[in-house]
């Protein structure tokens, strides 16, 4: 099992051990583009065409709702790949 797929299993389990990185990991390799903060801002906004933009603060460790925000991404784009 790749350390990507190991990352992708633990966000799918909500692990609060995931680390913002990771999740900003994940997003770009789903075709998110990250938008970074402005003016002492911490939330980093993600933008996908057709999709609804994603904030998420870099802030240690993650809220879990963050966490499953970015398994529901997941989901649906697994589902999405499966059709």
């Amino acid at each position: 099992m790749s350390q990507l797929d190991k990352l992708i299993e633990d966000i799918l389990r909500l692990d609060p051990g995931v680390r913002f990185e990771e999740l900003y990991k994940v997003l770009v390799k789903l075709g998110y583009t990250p938008g970074a903060p402005r003016s002492g801002s911490s939330h980093y906004t993600f933008r996908k065409s057709g999709c609804m933009p994603i904030t998420i603060p870099k802030k240690s460790p993650v809220n879990k709702a963050y966490i499953a925000i970015v398994a529901d991404v997941l989901r649906a784009d697994m589902e999405e790949d499966s059709q």
